[in-house]
């Protein structure tokens, strides 16, 4: 009997191409604590993201490739995830531990941005990634509500604030720092300070991704979020209709002008099923905005959210949809799109990695 080494399990491994960032998983550095013990090998295999969508079928592919070696009795194989950090964090700020901050922003108010955002974020922790949600939407705070912990104030330990946690996401805004009615009436520093204040200010932990829900528009908020840290990117959210879109643009450009990379846009609300006709689709706000514009543009386009009373109802009740109801077309939706945008941060967060393999070889 043919003896099994590590060469030749490697060798095997390497037939393993990542489909987005084109390389074998052993070059990747994706293969680890690889073992032999009398014909029975184990190994893990570290994706870049919990929230891989091809999670399983490179797992199948590696048992498969490793017991038809020669000598080989049993494959004990590990799938786990480690999310790479992402573009240098600004060295004013003690964020060490937090490895991407990705903003949801849009053009115009309307679009669902924060409901998209609650949803993006509890997606990616029921997939088993460490998040935290930031509501910068200061004028405008309803993060809490949407993830039904309006009422809860949070404490200082050590100096910080302790940010909310609900459903596996740490949170933190305004909402739950000033009185139920009180209008936030302030000028461009004062909003600079506060943004300023969450990010260096509250216990975040250590974090795969923060998510950032912008305020609408291309204002103070984006440009002190901009100037304060390193972005990993930006995703942007429209409706189909040609006025939603054309503000888009506008959020596009600005998050060009300060350097901070397009991940994608969703497009929310994009079509209409009725309950009673689920084959039916009814375009309401008009079809394909989100995707003409991301062609233009030439960015990813991250996916689809059917509109639907529950996501409404959802919000209301403080409990997500993914959460509430997660075999709807809608929870899935959300699902799909965090699964796309953790594929993009990883591709940005890998890319100095990809230029050295490239130029090794």
């Amino acid at each position: 009997m043919s003896q099994v080494t590590q060469e030749k399990v490697l060798e095997a491994l390497r037939q393993i191409i990542d489909p987005d960032l084109r390389k074998d998983i052993v070059s990747l550095g994706f293969v680890r604590d690889l073992k032999i013990e009398d014909g029975e090998v184990s190994f893990r295999i570290v994706l870049t993201t919990p929230a891989c969508p091809v999670k399983d079928e490179m797992a199948r592919q590696a048992k498969q490739l490793v017991s038809s070696i020669e000598g080989v009795k049993a494959v004990h194989l590990t799938m786990d995830a480690e999310v790479p950090k992402g573009r240098g964090i600004a060295s004013n700020f003690d964020l060490e531990n937090i490895k991407n901050i990705i903003a949801v922003s849009s053009g115009k108010g309307g679009v669902g941005k924060s409901t998209v955002a609650v949803n993006l974020a509890v997606s990616l922790a029921l997939d088993g990634a460490k998040v935290g949600l930031m509501d910068a939407d200061i004028y405008g705070p309803n993060v809490p509500i949407m993830l039904g912990v309006r009422n809860f104030k949070p404490y200082v330990s050590d100096g910080k604030l302790v940010p909310i946690e609900a459903y596996g996401v740490k949170m933190i805004s305004m909402a739950l720092l000033a009185q139920p009615d009180q209008a936030m009436i302030m000028r461009g520093p004062m909003l600079h300070g506060i943004i300023r204040q969450f990010l260096s200010e509250v216990a975040w932990g250590e974090l795969d991704y923060l998510i950032v829900d912008m305020p609408p528009g291309t204002g103070d908020a984006q440009l002190s979020l901009a100037q304060l840290v390193s972005l990993q990117g930006a995703v942007l959210v429209t409706t189909p209709q040609t006025v939603s879109t054309a503000d888009v643009r506008r959020a596009l450009k600005m998050f060009e002008t300060v350097n901070v990379p397009i991940l994608g846009i969703i497009e929310n609300m994009s079509y209409f099923i009725p309950p009673d006709m689920p084959e039916k689709r009814y375009y309401i706000f008009g079809q394909g905005g989100g995707k003409k514009l991301a062609d233009e543009f030439k960015v990813p386009f991250l996916g689809e959210i059917p509109l639907a009373m529950e996501v409404r109802e959802a919000g209301d009740n403080g409990v997500p949809i993914v959460i509430s109801k997660p075999g709807s077309s809608q929870a899935q939706a959300f699902k799909k799109v965090s699964e796309e945008i953790a594929r993009q941060v990883s591709i940005e967060a890998m890319k100095p990695n990809l230029v050295i393999l490239t130029r090794s070889k």
